[in-house]
């Protein structure tokens, strides 16, 4: 008996140290910030209750926490993955984003949900609810495709430069790409005027193996404007909305054959 009000007491011991270790939080406070209104930011109602329900614990901040995440080591882990997560991405700041910081979330939600690497499988070992369907998916990826630079003065695209270029690319590409090695995507040094599909060794969807186009500017443009258009099942989940954006990228990519 005396045993067993031991390891009682050592029980409670432990877990009340753990509350009051949780009570320290270095990595930030976990307090929930709302969601924008789909009204105000252009988000549609599907959209938003896919993010809201399978993202935003991470993204925004969580609703409630779980009973588990009231004790040390896994509050500070919880309180990691969170700010990490803001830190790429703060859902309840969208607002505050450019149009151009938009587009570049949207394609990068995209991606990861066409790639199931969100929600994290941490995070689903725990929320496996939270795990995206292919209908989410789809809602998703329709909503990245659409034009998010609204500025008319951004649709009327002048001289590429390839100097912004390499800004764009950058910014936009390298999460996929490089210029001279294999990742996600083939090695873009040497695209312009190559024809698709023909990086040898790289696992290309059958239907840019078999399309055999030859990148050029009007071939490039049309790529980036729309891959799901220009070449039906493709595996690109990525376009570049602004036309100038294009240009300059195409620009870039032509310096680089």
């Amino acid at each position: 008996m005396s045993r067993c009000r031991w390891f009682i007491g050592s029980l409670a011991g432990v877990m009340g140290a753990s509350f009051l270790l949780a009570a320290v939080h270095p990595f930030g406070n976990p307090a929930r910030h709302p969601l924008p209104s789909a009204q105000q930011d252009g988000i549609p109602r599907e959209v938003q209750a896919i993010l809201s329900d399978k993202c935003a614990d991470c993204h925004a901040g969580p609703k409630r926490l779980p009973i588990y995440g009231h004790f040390a080591p896994a509050s500070w882990l919880i309180e990691r993955d969170m700010v990490q997560a803001r830190q790429a991405m703060d859902l309840s700041h969208w607002q505050s984003y450019s149009p151009e910081e938009r587009e570049n979330f949207r394609s990068k939600i995209a991606h990861e949900a066409m790639n199931r690497s969100m929600p994290p499988p941490q995070y689903l070992a725990v929320h496996w609810t939270a795990r995206l369907s292919d209908a989410d998916i789809r809602t998703i990826t329709r909503w990245a495709a659409q034009t998010a630079v609204s500025d008319p003065t951004a649709q009327a695209a002048g001289p590429g430069d390839p100097d912004r270029g390499r800004f764009v690319f950058e910014k936009r590409c390298t999460g996929c790409h490089a210029l001279r090695q294999d990742r996600e995507g083939p090695h873009l040094q040497g695209v312009y005027g190559r024809t698709s599909g023909s990086v040898q060794g790289f696992d290309y969807s059958g239907a840019l193996r078999n399309v055999h186009v030859v990148w050029s500017d009007t071939t490039l443009d049309r790529w980036l404007t729309d891959p799901d258009a220009f070449v039906p099942g493709n595996n690109m989940d990525f376009h570049v909305a602004s036309p100038q954006e294009r240009a300059d990228l195409i620009r870039f990519l032509q310096r680089h054959q």
